[in-house]
């Protein structure tokens, strides 16, 4: 679910992609599992996209849990449209989610290594 600050509509799939391409996206709401639609929206501001489950930007690759992994595994299905696995967003950094990151990294000119440092995370913020 995703929500604009222009016009507070709310819109999923991909009427986030037509948001983002008008240049209306200013809220994500992605929620982490179990939340269900008590989940709090997100801001694109100042710290890019945020699914809820790490601000921060933390080292992470395969075989690494958590919710760092959450945050990458989430940014990468829900905002990003990349396919993660059948598990979803579960925390696991498994081969699913490693590559999906890379092909990721490839489509923002990134060296598609599968690990998520600096770099990684600021095209995955939106920043």
């Amino acid at each position: 679910m995703i929500t604009t600050k222009k016009s507070a509509v709310l819109l999923s799939g991909g009427a986030l992609a037509v948001a983002v391409l008008m240049g209306t996206a200013g809220v994500a709401s992605a929620a982490p599992a179990g939340a269900g639609a008590a989940a709090t929206a997100a801001t694109t501001a100042a710290s890019g996209w945020y699914c809820g489950y790490e601000d921060g930007t933390p080292y992470t690759d395969r075989g690494d849990r958590g919710d760092k992994v959450r945050e990458v595994q989430c940014l990468l299905r829900d905002v990003w449209g990349f396919n993660i696995g059948r598990t979803g967003v579960d925390g696991d950094f498994g081969k699913a989610t490693e590559d999906a990151v890379k092909a990721f990294q490839r489509s923002r000119g990134l060296a598609a290594d599968g690990k998520v440092g600096p770099n990684t995370w600021r095209k995955l913020r939106g920043q």
